[in-house]
């Protein structure tokens, strides 16, 4: 777990669970799909390509990860490594438990959370000294679609705002120097990509139903005219 008082090591990162609060660990996403009421001719969230709906509910499902901290590859201890040091132990897919970190700063004082809704939340595993500290994470080509947005969702523990930036379509930075810690404070920011184009099936579906509103709506106006005897 996060120990009071003295950073954890590789050893005990099975333990390592996530308690900074459900204001902040806890990001709510709601998809909102709207259905066209015509009907039998209703267009419904599943008749949606199952791809759209995927990318719009947990963008970094698949997510591959390689990460830096403060510029250097080493600094930065990967879960698919089991947080070994070594060459190329900088890059992890997502926890699948759901239940642990993905990241910890080879200097153990900072881990980093990635949820596949897009929560980026980085946590203070013991009191941070001020200085310069800085984060990269690159998505490569592991994204189903490309990052589109990158942005503050709030803190606990922590005050002032770190610089969050995007550096192209599968990559994204942080600069934390702003930032003032207390021990176990953590910040959240949230990934966002760039909604799918749909599938030559779905987007036919869609104009069906539109064409269809347009003619129940022809229909109505129809019906309300005065007949002729």
């Amino acid at each position: 777990m996060f120990h009071g008082g003295s950073p954890c090591c590789a050893s005990d990162h099975t333990t390592i669970k996530k308690t900074i609060g459900d204001n902040v660990k806890t990001i709510v996403h709601t998809l909102a799909l709207a259905a066209l009421g015509i009907g039998a001719g209703a267009v419904q969230a599943r008749d949606l390509p199952a791809a759209m709906i995927a990318t719009a509910t947990a963008p970094l499902q698949h997510a591959v990860i390689s990460a830096t901290y403060n510029g250097d590859a080493a600094g930065m201890l990967a879960l698919d490594h089991d947080f070994a040091s070594g060459l190329g132990t900088n890059s992890t897919r997502l926890d699948p438990t759901s239940t642990g970190v993905e990241f910890l700063t080879a200097d153990f004082l900072f881990g980093v959370d990635v949820s596949a809704a897009g929560a980026l939340t980085v946590i203070a595993n013991s009191a941070i000294p001020a200085g310069a500290y800085s984060m990269r994470f690159d998505f490569g080509a592991s994204l189903g679609a490309p990052i589109a947005s990158f942005t503050y969702v709030g803190a606990d523990g922590a005050s002032g705002v770190p610089v969050l930036s995007l550096v192209n379509d599968h990559t994204i930075a942080l600069d934390l120097g702003a930032l003032q810690w207390s021990e176990f404070g953590a910040f959240t920011a949230q990934v966002g990509t760039a909604s799918p184009v749909p599938e030559p099936a779905g987007a036919a579906m869609i104009v069906l139903g539109l064409t269809a509103i347009g003619a129940m709506g022809r229909l109505r106006r129809w019906r309300r005219q005065p007949r002729r005897t």
